[in-house]
């Protein structure tokens, strides 16, 4: 297995595998996002996001998916949105592997913060990250607004 940055002609693969992920967290229609979508936004001259795969005979079996933040307080950091591994070669480092690689990543690049969500129902994951080193937040709460919700604030505060 070598992990590497993605290529263009990665993300049809590497969308499968979010598609994978969606199904894992329990929401297998919310994949919206389309393989022109992570080529344009991905590949793009001022990329919004970088990808790193995990090939095993020529096939993508895992990805980590990242992009800069601002912080307030720390400065540039770096956002993991996703790490997925196929569900058919979890437990062999794979997961490991990209994160190594993302954390290399950030540290090469003097960031302040690597952050990312993670399940509260995920515990094995959980157990990883604290055996890393990382914190685990109890105290902050993720949140969403969703276009639905995003249109709906947009309509009320424009009839006020």
């Amino acid at each position: 297995m070598k992990v590497r940055e993605s290529l263009k002609k990665d993300m049809p693969q590497v969308l499968e595998l979010i598609k994978e992920l969606a199904i894992f967290e329990k929401e297998p229609d919310a994949v919206e996002v389309t393989v022109e979508d992570l080529e344009r936004e991905g590949f793009a001259e001022n990329p919004l996001f970088m990808c790193f795969v995990a090939e095993m005979d020529d096939e993508i079996v895992g990805a980590a998916l990242v992009y800069y933040r601002f912080s307030t307080w720390k400065g540039r950091t770096l956002h993991l949105e996703d790490l997925i591994v196929k569900e058919a070669m979890r437990g062999n480092g794979i997961g490991e592997a990209l994160y190594k690689q993302v954390m290399q990543f950030a540290n090469d690049r003097g960031l302040k913060r690597v952050a990312w969500d993670v399940l509260d129902w995920n515990t094995g994951a959980i157990r990883f990250y604290e055996r890393s080193g990382a914190n685990v937040l109890k105290t902050w709460r993720v949140v969403h607004m969703d276009e639905k919700g995003l249109k709906s604030f947009i309509e009320k505060s424009n009839t006020k």
